[in-house]
C-alpha cells in the first residue's frame, strides 16, 4: 500500500506551489496511474513521495516512510527518466554494478535481463541502447532488489506500441504477485487501458479519484474525428443541422483541418458533408478526452484541513500542517569496495590508459638513457626535467579523478537526484581500491622501463641501486598521493578536470613554494625523532623501526613528499567541509 498524504511543494518566490495538498492511495495488487496534462505537477508528486524535493506532507510505503526503511532499493522501484549510466559501460555491467548497490548477487543482473527481454544483448554498450532498450534497462534497475512498491514516471514515454504493450503486461504481472505500481502519464486512454485506477491531478491539485469504469464513463466520450480543408464550414452546418433536430451535438475545433464531433456517428456526419458539397479527407470513430471532470474523491476525509474561527484575533488554525519533507542525504553502496572495482572495470578506460602510460613510460626512459646523463632512479620511472611529474604517477591521479567524476557525471547512486552520497564507506574504497591501482601502476611501470632498457641497451644499464627500499617507498607514496589528490579533487569539485588540477597543482605551484621556503639555511635537524617519537608513545616499538621511521620522515621531508602531503591535508579538510555543509542543508 503507497499512500500520499498532504504532499505539498515548497512554491518559489510569488508562484503558487506546484502540488498542492495532494492525497491518494495506490493500493497493492493493481496498477494506479496518476494522470495529468504537462505541467500539472506529476513529477514533482513523485519527487515527493520520494524525498528527491523540500515540501511538506509524508508517503508511507507499507506503513512506513522511505527515510524509515532500511533498504530502500528492496522496499521501492523507481524509474524516473532514462538510465543514468556511462555510456561506454555494457546492460550486464551496469546492472551488476548496481547489484553492489543494491546488496543483492551479482547473479540477479543476469536474471533480470532476461525478465526484461534483454538476454542477448547484456554486452551491448548503452551509449547504443535504443529509446525502448533504455527503458527496458531503467526497469530492470528498478527491479533488482524485487521491491514491492514500484514508482515510474512516464514509462512509456517515447516507446511504440508495441513496446508499451509489453510494459503495461510486465506493471500488470508484478500487480498480479501483489505488488503497488504507481506510474503516471498525460494520455487519458493509455490511463483507461493500462490501469486499475487513475488519480487525476491539475495544477498539483487533486481532481478526482477512481477505478478505471468510472473513469472511462466520466472522462472519456466516443466522438467521430474528421478532417476537411472547410472545417469552419462543416462545424457551423453540423451544428445549425443538431438545432434544427433538438440533438445533443458538440463540435469542437482541434485545428486548421481538424474537427472532433461529439454525440454523432460517422454516418451522419458523412451525409451531411455529402448534402452540402463539402469534402472530407478523415471520418473515423475514437474515444475522446473530455477533460478534467471532477469526480467524487476517495480517501477525501483524510485531507488535511484548515479551519477558520471568527473573532478578535487573527485567524486560527486548529488542524496540524502536514510534516516537512527535508531532502536527505542519498544512501551510498551497501558493497562499496565491490561497486568500485565494477565502476572502474567495466569500462574499458582503466584499461586504455594504462597499456597507454605502460607504452608511454617504455618509450620516454628509452629516449631519456640516450644521452647517458639521467641518473638509473629517473630512468625506471620515466621522468625527465621537462615533466611535472612520471606518466605513472600522472595516470594514478587521472584515474583517481575518474573514480569522483565519473560518479558525478553518470550518477548512477542517486538517480533523479544528481548527488552522490558522501558516505565514508564510499570514499573509503575508492581510497582503497585508488591506491592499489596506482601501486599496480607503478610496478608495471618500472617493470617496463627496465624491461625496454635492457632491450634497446643491454643488461649492463639496468642495476639494483644501493637505496632501492627508499627509493621504491617514494615511488610508490607518489603514485598513492598522486591518485588520492585526483580523488579528493574531483570529490570536492564535482569535476574530473578538477581532480587533474589538483594533481598537478603539486609539482608545478606547491613543491616550487616548498622549494623557497627550505632553500634557507637551517640550524636544526629531525635526527633523533624516531626516538623522541618513542617516549611519546604508551607502547614501546622494537629498536630496529627507527630506521624504518626515519627513511618515511626523509621521504615526507623532502620537497615533493611535504608539498604532496600538504596538498592532501589540505583537499581531505574541503571535502569534509563540503560533507558536512551538504548534511547541514538536509
Amino acid at each position: 500500500m503507497l499512500q500520499a498524504i498532504g504532499l505539498t511543494s515548497t512554491p518559489h518566490r510569488d508562484r503558487p506551489p506546484v502540488v498542492n495538498d495532494l492525497t491518494f492511495e495506490a493500493p497493492p495488487g493493481s496498477v494506479t496511474a496518476l494522470l495529468g496534462a504537462p505541467g500539472s505537477g506529476k513529477t514533482t508528486a513523485l519527487r515527493l513521495m520520494l524525498e528527491l524535493e523540500g515540501g511538506r506532507g509524508v508517503t508511507y510505503f507499507k506503513g512506513r516512510p522511505l527515510h524509515r526503511i532500511g533498504h530502500p532499493a528492496r522496499e521501492v522501484g523507481v524509474l524516473l527518466g532514462d538510465v543514468p549510466g556511462h555510456p561506454a559501460r555494457t546492460a550486464r555491467g551496469q546492472l551488476r554494478m548496481l547489484c553492489a548497490a543494491a546488496g543483492v548477487p551479482a547473479s540477479r543482473a543476469d536474471e533480470l535481463l532476461e525478465v526484461v527481454g534483454l538476454a542477448g544483448l547484456g554486452d551491448q554498450r548503452l551509449g547504443t541502447l535504443s529509446a525502448g532498450m533504455d527503458r527496458r534497462l531503467g526497469l530492470a534497475s528498478a527491479l533488482l532488489g524485487d521491491p514491492h512498491t514500484l514508482v515510474l514516471d512516464e514509462p512509456t514515454e517515447g516507446l511504440s506500441p508495441r513496446e508499451r504493450s509489453w510494459l503495461h503486461g510486465l506493471l500488470r504481472a508484478h500487480a498480479a504477485q501483489g505488488g503497488t505500481v504507481l506510474h503516471t502519464t498525460g494520455d487519458p486512454k493509455e490511463a483507461a487501458r493500462a490501469a486499475d485506477r487513475v488519480v487525476t491531478i491539475d495544477e498539483g491539485r487533486l481532481v478526482a479519484d477512481q477505478d478505471v469504469a468510472d473513469f472511462s464513463r466520466t472522462r472519456l466520450r466516443p466522438r467521430v474525428a474528421v478532417r476537411t480543408p472547410h472545417a469552419a464550414r462543416l462545424a457551423a452546418v453540423l451544428s445549425r443541422e443538431a438545432r434544427a433536430a433538438q440533438r445533443s451535438v458538440e463540435v469542437v475545433a482541434e485545428d486548421g483541418s481538424r474537427l472532433s464531433v461529439y454525440g454523432s456517428s460517422c454516418a451522419e456526419v458523412g451525409d451531411t458533408a455529402y448534402r452540402h458539397g463539402l469534402p472530407v479527407h478523415q471520418l473515423a470513430d475514437e474515444t475522446g478526452d473530455a477533460g478534467p471532470v471532477a469526480a467524487p474523491v476517495r480517501g477525501a476525509a483524510d485531507v488535511p484541513v484548515r479551519t477558520v474561527l471568527p473573532g478578535p484575533a487573527s485567524a486560527v488554525a486548529i488542524s496540524k500542517l502536514p510534516p516537512p519533507i527535508p531532502v536527505r542525504p542519498a544512501r551510498g553502496p551497501l558493497r562499496p569496495l565491490r561497486y568500485e572495482l565494477r565502476r572502474l572495470f567495466g569500462v574499458r578506460t582503466t584499461a586504455l590508459i594504462m597499456v597507454a602510460v605502460l607504452v608511454a613510460s617504455a618509450a620516454v626512459s628509452v629516449l631519456l638513457a640516450r644521452s647517458g646523463k639521467v641518473p638509473l632512479p629517473d630512468l625506471l620511472v620515466a621522468w625527465p626535467d621537462l615533466l611535472p611529474l612520471p606518466p605513472a604517477a600522472f595516470a594514478a591521479g587521472l584515474l583517481g579523478a575518474l573514480a569522483f567524476g565519473d560518479e558525478f557525471r553518470y550518477p548512477a547512486l542517486a538517480a533523479g537526484r544528481g548527488t552522490v552520497p558522501r558516505r565514508l564507506g564510499l570514499l573509503m574504497a575508492k581510497l582503497v581500491v585508488s591506491a592499489g591501482v596506482a601501486l599496480l601502476l607503478a610496478l608495471l611501470s618500472v617493470l617496463a622501463d627496465a624491461e625496454a632498457l635492457r632491450l634497446v641497451y643491454g643488461g649492463d644499464l639496468v642495476a639494483v641501486p644501493e637505496n632501492a627500499p627508499q627509493l621504491a617507498a617514494s615511488w610508490a607514496g607518489l603514485s598513492v598521493g598522486c591518485a588520492w589528490a585526483g580523488l579528493l579533487g574531483a570529490g570536492v569539485f564535482r569535476l574530473t578536470v578538477a581532480g587533474v588540477a589538483a594533481v598537478l597543482a603539486v609539482p608545478v605551484l606547491v613543491v616550487p613554494l616548498m622549494q623557497k621556503l627550505l632553500a634557507g639555511p637551517s640550524a636544526r635537524s629531525i635526527t633523533g625523532l624516531p626516538g623522541r617519537l618513542r617516549e611519546l608513545g604508551w607502547a614501546q616499538w622494537p629498536y630496529e623501526t627507527d630506521r624504518l621511521a626515519m627513511a618515511a620522515v626523509r621521504v615526507v621531508a623532502q620537497p615533493v613528499g611535504l608539498a604532496l602531503s600538504l596538498s592532501l591535508s589540505a583537499l581531505i579538510c574541503a571535502y569534509v567541509f563540503t560533507s558536512l555543509r551538504g548534511r547541514a542543508r538536509w
